[in-house]
C-alpha cells in the first residue's frame, strides 16, 4: 500500500508541477502578486496530496512570526521546502543555483524570489548571497535558509555552513529557528511513509550575536527532533 500510494503521489504531483510552472510563467506577465498566488497554490496542492494520498500530516509547534526575519530550517527532505513556503507566508528562499537554473522552473523561482547560491564559488558566492539577501530584506519578506547547506539524513547534525553566519551578520535580522523531522517519512527515493511530520518553531534569536554564539544557538534549536 505504501508503494502504491507513493507512486500515485508521483503520477499526480510531478506532471501537475509542470502545469503549475507553465501557469506561473503566464502569471508573471501580470505582476508579482499573481506569481506568488500560483506558487502558493502549488504548495497547497502538495500539502493536500501529502495528506490525502500519502497519509502524511503536519504538526506545527509554535508559530512562524510575520515580517522580516531570517528563518533557519532543518533540511531532511523536499517536504519542508514546500511546506515552509506556506508556513512563512511566501518567503524569499536561499537555494542552490542548480535549481534556479532549471529551464522554466528556474525562471519561475527567480520571479517568485530566491537567492541562488553557487556553492562552489566560495567567497564570491557569499558576497552575491549577502547582496541578494539585503535586497530581499528590504521588501519586508522573510528570508529562509537551510543553514546546514544541503539535505541531511535522519540523525545527522552537521555544523552550519559559513554562509549562514555571513548572511545573519549582513542582514541584521532576528533568526527564527525551525526543527523538522520529515526524513523519517520522506527519504531520498520515491517511497514515502504515512505519519506525522513535526515542525518545531524555536524562540526568536536576536541579531548582532557573535558568530560562535549564533551558530551554536541555531544548531541546537534546529536539531532537537533529530
Amino acid at each position: 500500500m505504501v508503494v502504491l500510494r507513493s507512486l500515485l503521489f508521483a503520477v499526480i504531483f510531478y506532471p501537475a508541477t509542470v502545469l503549475w510552472v507553465l501557469g506561473g510563467m503566464l502569471a508573471t506577465l501580470f505582476g508579482h502578486k499573481p506569481t506568488l498566488a500560483v506558487v502558493l497554490s502549488w504548495t497547497d496542492l502538495h500539502r493536500w496530496l501529502a495528506e490525502h494520498v500519502l497519509g502524511i500530516r503536519t504538526q506545527i509547534i509554535g508559530r512562524v512570526p510575520v515580517g522580516a526575519y531570517l528563518i533557519a530550517v532543518k533540511h531532511e527532505s523536499m517536504y519542508e521546502t514546500l511546506e515552509m513556503v506556506r508556513l512563512a507566508r511566501l518567503p524569499v528562499i536561499v537555494m542552490k543555483k542548480e535549481l534556479a537554473d532549471i529551464p522554466l522552473f528556474g525562471f519561475l523561482t527567480r520571479r517568485y524570489g530566491v537567492i541562488a547560491v553557487e556553492r562552489s564559488a566560495g567567497a564570491k558566492a557569499l558576497r552575491e548571497m549577502v547582496a541578494a539577501g539585503k535586497e530581499a530584506a528590504r521588501t519586508g519578506r522573510p528570508v529562509i535558509i537551510y543553514p546546514e547547506g544541503t539535505r541531511v539524513r535522519v540523525g545527522e547534525a552537521p555544523p552550519l555552513r559559513p554562509g549562514f553566519a555571513g548572511l545573519y551578520r549582513a542582514l541584521g535580522l532576528p533568526v527564527v529557528p525551525v526543527a523538522v523531522d520529515s526524513g523519517r517519512l520522506w527519504g531520498r527515493g520515491l517511497i514515502h511513509y504515512p505519519g506525522t511530520v513535526t515542525f518545531r518553531v524555536g524562540e526568536i534569536i536576536p541579531p548582532s550575536l557573535k558568530r560562535n554564539e549564533i551558530e551554536a544557538r541555531v544548531h541546537a534549536a534546529i536539531n532537537p527532533l533529530t
